[in-house]
């Protein structure tokens, strides 16, 4: 309050500057706004960027001189030390404190532009209408309503330079100086910033209020001895002061919540523990019932075992015989093939015989016949063409063999004797046929071929071919069927030799299929033991960390 009265006085009176100094945080800045409010007077300050220059200063202190000489307002120009960036700014300050003015500060037409705006205030005030005399009215009003406020530090020596530079700071200012903030303003500051702070009794605030003003005073004790013993100076302000009460609450603030941690985290471990004992609880329990099945299924797949041995050495005795038997089978229908293979081959050689026996007939047609059975006589050796074929018909009455007209009437109908012929059993012809036939004077005769019987008839000598190549057949067929009856006898043994290996073989199979099914099982149950076993492994795995964990979470619980 006594630095605010000071600051007024200044201000209150025409041309009233003052030089406030003290240390950094004193309160020469907010005071002086402070007072200003009070006078109702607009405050200005310069705004300092890094291109601020001498120009701009001079552009503001020209807002300044046209707002306080031409429209009346009163000002106070606040300026501390940091924004004077160049000392030529004090050039400028120490002529308008010593001077009121600032030479070349406007333009002309500037000024004949300020000086129309006050002609008017000027006459009524008695001034005469002379530029002189305008411009000294201008310069008075604005000392009379431009204040300046100048707040400097004392630290170090550049406020000594600046003094010893420009006078006008000195001479023309009225000083307040801003000395070291008392005991009791210390602890109400330090009360008024730990209000907010909430402490168990009131008593606590108090007396760290008290601390801090005393560990304060105590820094300016230390710079007092320092002093006389460097004889250099060391400055505590009151910003270091609200910094320690900042560092205070910060730092209480910090400790304050690493305990609330703690304790979060102390009662989360306490939960956690809790829930992890019940866990190991449920975890016990479930490992002996896990434990009880892993047995169940080690006793199970230890008699599957058994089981299965015993089927697979039985389906492999089994195998066996049916190797051996599919062995044999083969044996016996590769003779059987073999000899069907031969009498194949031997009955191959009397197929060009049968063959020549159905090309004469087919060389026969029925005039042929007709033309050969109505000879009255027959001409050559042409009857024993017909004895041969009434032989294959199964005549044996020798008188009737000799009659001619026997044998036409053989041939009648004519189409119906070839037929006969066409559908003739070959294979029929008995022994004793075949010895009428090779009786000397019929196959045996030199004229018995088709060659000489067609010098006489054309269908003798047909029938004689037919005649010769059917006995022909006859007899390669009485080699052959031998054989093939045996072949056959082979095959029908072979045959129900694999109808007997294929039973053996279907029980084989059920056998296999059987033991199969077996291993499918039991390595179905196998895979289960193994399961069950892993699910114990885990679960065990489990409960040991579980108890790692309650003992880690008891451990810190112990240490917090």
């Amino acid at each position: 309050m006594e630095h605010i009265t000071r600051i007024g006085r200044i201000l209150f009176q025409p041309c009233g500057n003052g030089l406030l100094v003290g240390v950094g945080g004193s309160g020469k800045q907010s005071l002086s706004k402070l007072t200003a409010f009070i006078l109702q007077q607009d405050v200005f300050r310069i705004v300092v960027a890094s291109n601020y220059g001498l120009g701009d200063l001079k552009t503001d202190i020209q807002t300044l001189f046209t707002k306080t000489g031409v429209n009346g307002a009163e000002m106070l120009f606040l300026l501390t030390d940091s924004q004077i960036v160049d000392n030529k700014f004090l050039v400028y300050i120490n002529d308008i404190l010593s001077a009121g003015y600032i030479p070349e500060l406007f333009a002309v037409d500037e000024i004949d532009e300020i000086l129309g705006k006050i002609r008017g205030e000027a006459k009524s005030m008695g001034v005469q209408d002379a530029p002189d005399h305008l411009m000294r009215f201008f310069i008075d009003k604005v000392r009379k309503n431009l204040h300046m406020g100048l707040c400097f530090s004392p630290v170090g020596d550049t406020f000594r330079f600046r003094a010893r530079q420009f006078p006008a700071l000195i001479n023309c200012t009225s000083i307040d100086w801003f000395h070291a903030w008392p005991r009791d303003a210390l602890v109400g500051v330090a009360q008024r910033f730990l209000a907010k702070i909430e402490f168990p009794t009131e008593e606590i605030r108090d007396a760290i209020a008290e601390h801090m003003a005393n560990v304060h005073l105590s820094i300016d004790d230390a710079n007092t001895e320092f002093r006389v013993q460097e004889r250099r100076y060391n400055y505590t302000t009151p910003t270091s002061f609200l910094e320690l009460i900042s560092f205070y609450e910060k730092l209480l603030g910090e400790k304050q919540g690493a305990i609330i941690e703690s304790i979060a985290r102390l009662e989360k471990g306490l939960d956690t523990m809790n829930a992890t004992v019940n866990q190991v609880d449920l975890l016990k329990e479930k490992l002996v019932l896990t434990m009880e099945n892993v047995a169940v299924e080690e006793k199970n797949t230890d008699e599957l075992i058994v089981i299965v041995n015993k089927e697979a050495d039985a389906a492999e005795v089994e195998q066996g015989i049916a190797q051996e038997q599919e062995d044999a089978t083969n044996i016996v229908a590769n003779a059987a093939q073999k000899k069907m293979d031969e009498a194949n081959t031997q009955l191959e050689a009397a197929v060009p015989a049968m063959k020549a026996a159905e090309d004469a007939v087919d060389c026969l047609s029925v005039k042929a016949i007709v033309e050969f059975k109505s000879f009255a006589s027959p001409p050559g050796e042409t009857p024993l063409v017909a004895k041969a074929v009434q032989i294959l018909k199964g005549v044996t009455n020798k008188k009737t063999l000799d009659d001619w007209g026997a044998q036409q009437k053989m041939m009648n109908p004519p189409a119906g004797f070839l037929e006969s012929l066409k559908e003739y059993n070959k294979e029929g012809i008995t022994a004793a046929m075949k010895a009428a036939l090779k009786t000397p004077g019929i196959l045996n005769n030199p004229s018995f071929t088709f060659e000489k019987m067609s010098r006489a008839s054309q269908a003798a000598a047909n029938l004689a071919n037919w005649v010769i190549n059917v006995v022909k057949f006859h007899d390669i067929y009485e080699v052959v069927e031998p054989l093939k009856k045996e072949a056959e006898e082979s095959e029908a043994e072979a045959k129900a030799k694999k109808e007997e290996l294929k039973l053996v073989q279907e029980r084989v199979a059920g056998i296999i299929a059987e033991v199969n099914s077996l291993k499918a099982k039991l390595a179905e149950a196998e895979a289960k033991k193994e399961a069950v076993v892993a699910t114990a492994t885990n679960l065990q795995q489990s409960l040991d960390l579980a108890n790692r964990l309650v003992n880690g979470l008891a451990d810190e619980n112990v240490r917090w």
